[in-house]
């Protein structure tokens, strides 16, 4: 089977979320049960475009109405990532580091859309499946069933999975000449809440629409963020299927951004060396409990909380645990986490801004793992938290509610069910007890590091779900 995966973002290439993670994993799982995979994004600049070759497999030009863009679709020359990689360059609309925040977003992934849609046009073979990822192709399946000039690709099955619904691509209908000449008789299909909305489209057009969890599934046809009503319509073409994780990035074991590996055998003494090392770079007692935070700082994530909650929580617990967070996002959020420094030196430290080898080894040292989200589709924090030992501590909600129970369940995690300052305080209390009896905590970690959730697990039930599309 032929597979493309188009999206905005992909890992290690360029990553700022779990978008990134998964179209960085599912295809190289794909790939190895036996499928020719090939993953398509934009090229922007960032390290791993600059530091590998790329060759020329297309050229074209892509047409907004008045505006015309160049473009080259340009293919990974080693296969380094396991799969097939394709870039779509377009210079005066790509070549920035950053993937979105951006005046001309719009522009952007419409051109990027198109341009992709030519190169695979232009092809001799169609492919069996065309897999989209969130708003930024989530005009894809549309064009393929009503443009002109993707007549070609109209029998090609489409799926379009949802990573975050917050976000639908939404932009006037005075911007509908960018789109390729089209059967306007079906220019509402565009159409959501009296504008073009990406994302609406997709879930209308595509063969299969998918979640990243079954609860979010079931959450989203109840509140999605306007689009209840179609998920609704939706439902019977509709699937959750939970991420994995690539075991082999996220592996305690053989993880090379970490300063001490380990296995379920040596986890205490592992944890405890890269404990110290965390500590160490950040003034913290490697004899305290360690909780962390990691992810992007905004209210979604449920980071506006954590400012407060750390305060309340040092205090109460008389400085006897130590707080981590590492994060970027909202500018008066940041701004809170990093004014908590002048109170609790010794106790509590934040980094403001991502980095991928710190975020491996804070999932290495840390005893707990902070999760106090609003939405979280699937969540894939408390995956790496299972799989390195370290505890989750999350609110019931999407993937987080399918793959956390709580330990009064004889689970693998603490949960609480409101975003709010006094149910995390509640659960880090509970932490702190679950800690200082060790024979429990170290059943609770252990039962986390048993748990599968690995790529191959879930790549067949895509597998499945294509060849009900295409049969």
């Amino acid at each position: 089977m032929e597979i493309f995966h188009i999206a905005a973002e992909c890992y290690p290439v360029a990553k700022v979320g779990g978008l990134g993670d998964v179209v960085g994993s599912l295809p190289k799982y794909q790939n190895k049960a036996g499928h020719l995979v090939r993953v398509v994004i934009p090229q922007y600049e960032t390290k791993f475009i600059i530091e590998n070759q790329f060759d020329t497999v297309f050229s074209g030009v892509v047409q907004l109405g008045n505006f015309n863009f160049p473009f080259t679709i340009k293919k990974e020359s080693t296969a380094i990532l396991e799969f097939e990689l394709y870039v779509v360059q377009i210079p005066e609309l790509f070549d920035r580091k950053d993937v979105y925040g951006y005046e001309d977003d719009i522009e952007r992934f419409v051109a990027f859309q198109m341009a992709t849609l030519d190169w695979i046009s232009s092809r001799n073979n169609v492919p069996d499946i065309i897999h989209c990822h969130d708003h930024h192709t989530g005009l894809i399946p549309f064009m393929m069933q009503y443009a002109a000039k993707y007549e070609k690709l109209r029998t090609v099955s489409t799926v379009i999975t949802i990573h975050n619904a917050i976000y639908q691509g939404q932009f006037g209908f005075d911007k509908l000449y960018y789109l390729p000449e089209f059967d306007l008789s079906k220019v509402t299909v565009l159409e959501w809440d009296n504008r073009i909305n990406s994302l609406a489209t997709a879930i209308k057009c595509a063969s299969v629409v998918t979640t990243v969890s079954p609860n979010f599934l079931n959450e989203i046809n109840n509140f999605g963020y306007g689009l209840e009503s179609l998920f609704n319509m939706v439902r019977h073409k509709s699937k959750g299927i939970l991420n994995g994780i690539d075991t082999q990035v996220w592996n305690p074991e053989k993880d090379k951004m970490v300063v001490a590996n380990y296995t379920m055998r040596t986890v205490d003494k592992g944890k405890q060396a890269n404990k110290e090392q965390l500590c160490s770079q950040f003034n913290l007692d490697p004899t305290k409990p360690l909780f962390s935070f990691i992810g992007r700082l905004l209210e979604e994530k449920g980071a506006d909380l954590l400012s407060h909650a750390a305060a309340l929580a040092l205090s109460e617990n008389y400085k006897e645990i130590n707080i981590l967070i590492l994060g970027s996002g909202n500018t008066e959020i940041e701004n809170q986490l990093s004014h908590l420094l002048a109170s609790f030196q010794g106790n509590y430290n934040v980094f403001i801004g991502y980095d991928e080898e710190l975020a491996h080894l804070i999932y290495a040292g840390s005893d707990f793992l902070l999760m106090p989200s609003r939405v979280e589709p699937c969540g894939l924090n408390q995956m790496y938290a299972f799989r390195y030992g370290t505890i989750p501590i999350v609110r019931r909600t999407g993937g987080l509610k399918d793959t956390v129970i709580d330990i009064g369940d004889n689970g693998n995690g603490i949960c609480h069910d409101q975003a709010s300052i006094v149910d995390v305080c509640y659960s880090i209390r509970r932490a702190v007890d679950l800690y200082k009896d060790k024979k429990s905590f170290k059943n609770v970690r252990k039962i986390g590091m048993n748990m599968d959730h690995s790529w191959e697990r879930v790549c067949q039930e895509y597998i499945d779900l294509y060849n009900l599309t295409t049969n």
